[in-house]
């Protein structure tokens, strides 16, 4: 088995593949004030609730878009698990080209997506991430991911507009009832969902520009079901993208038994 963790800006997200299928996931909370020691045993203890054996662990793949506690999730791999993890960088195998301007640049969860688009469906695609950040990104037909557009997630948004507003209240994000909202609660969701559906069709236009009337459009992402209801552009919605390619990121690289963590 392999277990791959996602630690991005707001979730921590832990896969266990067995081969290629998912059998069990877990979401916690990033927590920038938690210890080696309190994510190891936090791992430790979410494997033995499900009688994982440390032992059946083949490896560990991290993905991090939070360098400040990439060395705290590795270290707590290492002391807890056993295993020194696998962490993604663009200098690892894959089976995309990485045209960006500075490939160490991109984000590793934005390398996953693409390596999982490109061995599932195949490009052109436009890949949209739903999480702290919403992000596109353009992979072309020949698989050269060639960069792409960063926004304020949703929940960025919203909490944005209460901080710097003296009125506004905080809400939960739910569909309102109408795009045009009867109070100030249901107004602020409408601008919310409604604005970030207009936002990302008219995103999803002026990428297909670019890549080619047959262009695919892949959603992923913890936000991504807030979205894709509301709109027929994003036809392919995988919840677990990320996971799966980092998955394959894995099976491309573990023929060296290396970890990359200097």
């Amino acid at each position: 088995m392999l277990l791959i963790i996602d630690l991005g800006n707001t979730n921590l997200v832990l896969g266990l593949y067995e081969g290629q299928k998912l059998i069990h996931h877990w979401r916690l909370a990033t927590d920038p004030a938690r210890m080696p020691d309190e994510y190891g045993i936090q791992f430790r203890d979410l494997l033995d609730h499900k009688h994982i054996a440390l032992d059946s662990i083949e490896g560990i793949c991290l993905s991090s878009v939070v360098p400040p506690l990439t060395d705290r999730i590795y270290e707590a791999c290492q002391d807890y698990l056993g295993k020194k993890p696998l962490v993604v960088t663009s200098d690892l195998e894959f089976n995309i080209q990485i045209k960006y301007e500075d490939p160490k640049a991109v984000g590793a969860d934005r390398i996953a997506d693409a390596v999982e688009v490109q061995r599932t469906y195949g490009g052109p695609a436009c890949i949209i991430d739903f999480g702290t950040a919403t992000t596109f990104n353009a992979l072309t037909g020949g698989g050269d991911y060639l960069g792409g557009s960063i926004l304020p997630g949703i929940q960025v948004a919203a909490d944005a507009l209460v901080q710097r507003t003296a009125k506004l209240p905080p809400v939960s994000l739910e569909t309102p009832p109408s795009v045009i909202g009867r109070n100030t609660t249901d107004a602020i969701r409408a601008g919310l969902i409604y604005g970030y559906v207009s936002l990302v069709e008219g995103m999803i236009v002026r990428y297909r520009k670019i890549l080619g009337e047959t262009m695919k459009v892949v959603g992923t992402g913890g936000l991504v079901k807030l979205i894709s209801p509301h709109t027929d552009s994003i036809p392919i919605v995988e919840p677990w993208l990320t996971l799966n390619g980092l998955q394959y990121i894995w099976e491309m690289n573990k023929a060296d038994g290396k970890s990359n963590k200097k």
